[in-house]
């Protein structure tokens, strides 16, 4: 039962009420009723289980970019840097004419452990920088591959399902990859690699179902960016980590058989732990319960419905665009702080930044320590009704989005220091994750129901589009890599997209509920939130 009712006090409140029992319409045996008064505090306040759940997706994402980085670290081990190079004779299959067999280790005169790596010596290989560079760029092909439709998987099936299997088939990867390396080829280290994107392509538009069912707009900002922060601090893990147990007795083997186990024993965590929504979580209590539904307007809800995409509205919503193209920008500018200014480090600055693993992390962590603070200020700006939703996003996106763009035409100019270049990258990665509570949580603002799909969207063009940063990088260096002024034109078009992309979500983007989230629940709590004031924090 749910009633607006009027009391003496002249404030509206929201009552949820059930009767079990009623018998000759006097006694009442049993009666539940729980109340929301919208001028105050939510009754249910404090860690919940909707935190828990944040963090199990936080958990997540870690290992996913973990994952992500320690094939770069991994190949450093497993390729035979002693060779000549004018031995390395390209055959057709794009490996070094040395490699026929796949290895330099003789099966007969090593033992049972070392033949299935589990023992010292390590075999290594001859793989060319094109080969190695198929091995990191295969990971990227899968990954946009399924961009979308993982987005609907999560919309059908629900994120336990979804998550639980990715981790798994992630494990099981990882774990076999070493086997595949020496006794197949690179080709099926490729395939691994695309099968591992192919997987993790599921966990952002996951993250965001989830918190489609799971983040209040007064908790959402810290709960998104708490679990998308997974990512800087995955990066930040998994360098030294992956760099530790290739120095080890465990070898280069030990790293992918470490990220296999830790995949398999999380998923296997998240499938007792996890729930798509709180009506499907059988510990949650009601107070929180009715709590987490009523902020989102799913009351009466069972949690296992799934609604019917509303491909039509979804794709005239306008909205939508502007967080595609500031998303755009976002990746663009990402791409060419993570893969281009190492390069300029070396080339131009004769520092080789992913030779020094601080150098390489302090940036990442940095980046995860802001992200604390970015979206404690998104909600507070929400919640005390000092901004309205679309232009706390916006105001959040701006800063993640203008100021890195100057931090990279800075980096075009200033004295070529270690120290200036290394405190301008510490500054512009620190700014720029509070894009986590721009347009990036925008999606849950527009549609939670739809969130997932909306995520895997944007997430699919984003990526496809900014995959061309590093090509057009590579057609302006082609002349001299060494070159500042050519090195200026890369940093430019980066922060071009920085800025455009903003104006344009500055202009059209929106952080109002979507009418066709769902039709009859958006209108009710659209109205409610246009009469009433925002609960104070």
């Amino acid at each position: 039962m749910v009633s607006l009712e009027k009391h003496e006090n002249g404030l509206d409140e929201l009552t949820y009420g059930k009767v079990t029992m009623e018998e000759n319409n006097s006694d009442v045996v049993e009666k539940t009723v729980f109340q929301m008064n919208l001028y105050e505090e939510p009754k249910y306040t404090g860690y919940g289980y909707r935190h828990q759940q944040t963090f199990l997706l936080f958990i997540c994402l870690t290992i996913a970019y973990s994952m992500r980085t320690c094939m770069g670290v991994a190949l450093v081990a497993m390729v035979n840097s002693h060779h000549d190079k004018h031995n390395d004779t390209i055959n057709g299959n794009g490996t070094t004419s040395n490699l026929e067999a796949n290895n330099q280790m003789e099966m007969g005169n090593v033992g049972i452990l070392n033949g299935i790596l589990y023992n010292e010596p390590y075999p290594t290989f001859q793989w060319d920088k094109k080969t190695q560079d198929y091995m990191l760029a295969a990971f990227t092909w899968g990954y946009m591959i399924l961009q979308i439709p993982a987005g609907q998987l999560a919309h059908r099936f629900g994120t336990r399902y979804l998550l639980t299997g990715a981790l798994v088939i992630n494990g099981v990867v990882s774990f076999c990859t070493p086997w595949v390396a020496y006794y197949g080829s690179w080709i099926f280290v490729v395939v691994l690699r695309m099968i591992q994107g192919l997987s993790q392509s599921c966990f952002v538009p996951s993250i965001h179902t989830a918190f489609g069912k799971w983040a209040p707009l007064e908790e959402r900002g810290r709960l998104t960016a708490f679990a998308l922060g997974g990512q800087p601090l995955g990066i930040v893990l998994g360098l030294p980590i992956t760099g530790y147990i290739a120095a080890s007795s465990l070898g280069w083997p030990g790293i992918f058989r470490f990220y296999g186990l830790l995949s398999l024993s999380f998923g296997a965590i998240l499938w007792f732990l996890g729930a798509d929504s709180p009506a499907q979580h059988i510990r949650i209590s009601v107070s929180e319960r009715r709590y987490i539904e009523e902020a989102l307007g799913q009351t009466g809800t069972k949690g296992k419905e799934h609604l019917k995409v509303p491909w039509k509205n979804l794709l005239q919503c306008k909205a939508l665009y502007a967080i595609v193209i500031a998303h755009i920008g976002q990746c663009w500018g990402q791409l060419t702080l993570y893969t281009e200014v190492p390069a300029f480090m070396d080339k131009v600055m004769k520092v080789n930044i992913k030779a020094n693993g601080l150098l390489t992390a302090l940036p990442f962590f940095v980046m995860w320590v802001t992200n604390f603070f970015f979206s404690w200020f998104s909600d507070m700006l929400i919640c005390k009704k000092w901004l309205t939703v679309t232009n706390t996003r916006k105001l959040a996106n701006t800063i993640g989005t203008v100021l890195p763009a100057f931090g990279l035409i800075a980096l075009a100019y200033v004295k070529k220091e270690i120290v200036v270049v290394e405190t301008i990258l510490v500054l512009t990665c620190a700014l720029k994750i509070a894009s986590h509570v721009g347009c990036y949580v925008n999606h849950l603002d527009l549609a939670p129901n739809f969130a997932g799909t909306l995520m895997s969207i944007s997430n699919f063009v984003a990526n496809a589009c900014s995959s061309l940063a590093p090509v057009i990088a590579g057609c302006i260096l082609v002349e001299d890599v060494t070159s500042e002024f050519l090195w200026r034109k890369v940093f430019f078009i980066a922060a071009g997209f920085y800025l455009v992309s903003d104006l344009v979500y500055v202009i059209i983007g929106s952080g109002e509920l979507q009418m066709w989230n769902n039709p009859q629940e958006a209108t009710r709590y659209r109205e409610k939130c246009e009469q009433k004031p925002m609960l104070q924090n």
